[in-house]
């Protein structure tokens, strides 16, 4: 197997006394999609937060293409080919979606050697987002507050495609989303990861991740307790009761 794109070990994070992220280890390999399941609260988005660098961890390695990003800026870890999809959208409202779209496109953004690295796959550029999501192409010129959530979802997974990042980080992705527009973002994903992208996903929605996810991972109370493929997790009815509050399936 190839070494992994990004390698989580012994990851604890703190939010001021509030102890998180308790040694927290996985890895993602490249052109895969890793899915974090778990009840509210149990620390998903702080391990996104924290390899991201957002939410710096206080012990532990975040390797990521070989190279150590804990204690980096997270703007230097996105400048090496990581881009989020964050929890609430957290798009810019006064800005227009062109506007938006544009962010991750700047020199800023890209960093001084330039443009990002797509590795030999297809460019994500603005026709092919306005084209993957036509909504926002009708809308190009509207503040992004005026959207609706749902649009306002696709704008934050577009604005990330820009950046042609190799990991993506997507916490929540379905949250509000119409069963349309779900089932939209998980062929987005399938297509992503057919491209060579990987994602790392965080995801309250149980049947959309199992249908993406190469592995899955359970966390709860900031300790990972499984760790395997889907058809791996949809087999323990003990992890899906306890720790998600899934019924097996034909189960009493």
């Amino acid at each position: 197997m190839s070494e992994p794109l990004l390698a989580v070990r012994d990851l604890h994070t703190y939010y001021g006394d509030s102890y998180v992220l308790q040694g927290v280890s996985l890895d993602l390999h490249p052109g895969t999609i890793v899915a974090i399941l778990g009840r509210n609260g149990m620390g998903k988005t702080t391990l996104v937060r924290s390899v991201a660098g957002l939410t710096p961890p206080r012990r532990g390695d975040v390797v990521f293409k070989g190279r150590q990003q804990r204690g980096r800026p997270s703007y230097a870890i996105a400048q090496d080919g990581m881009a989020i999809v964050p929890q609430g959208r957290r798009i810019f409202r006064s800005l227009s979606v062109r506007e938006n779209l544009l962010l991750p496109t700047s020199r800023l953004a890209r960093g001084a050697r330039g443009g990002a690295r797509d590795g030999g796959r297809p460019r994500w550029d603005m026709p092919r987002v306005l084209q993957e999501f036509p909504q926002l192409a009708e809308r190009i010129d509207h503040p992004g507050g005026a959207l609706s959530g749902g649009e306002q979802q696709m704008l934050a997974v577009g604005r990330a495609l820009m950046a042609n990042p190799d990991l993506i980080l997507m916490d929540e992705p379905s949250e509000g989303l119409a069963p349309l527009l779900l089932r939209h973002v998980e062929g987005i994903m399938k297509t992503l990861r057919a491209q060579g992208h990987s994602i790392l996903l965080v995801e309250q929605n149980f049947a959309l991740a199992m249908a993406v996810a190469d592995h899955v991972h359970v966390v709860s109370s900031g300790r990972l307790v499984f760790g395997g493929t889907p058809s791996a997790l949809a087999a323990a009815p003990d992890v899906l009761d306890h720790h998600l509050g899934v019924a097996r399936e034909g189960g009493a």
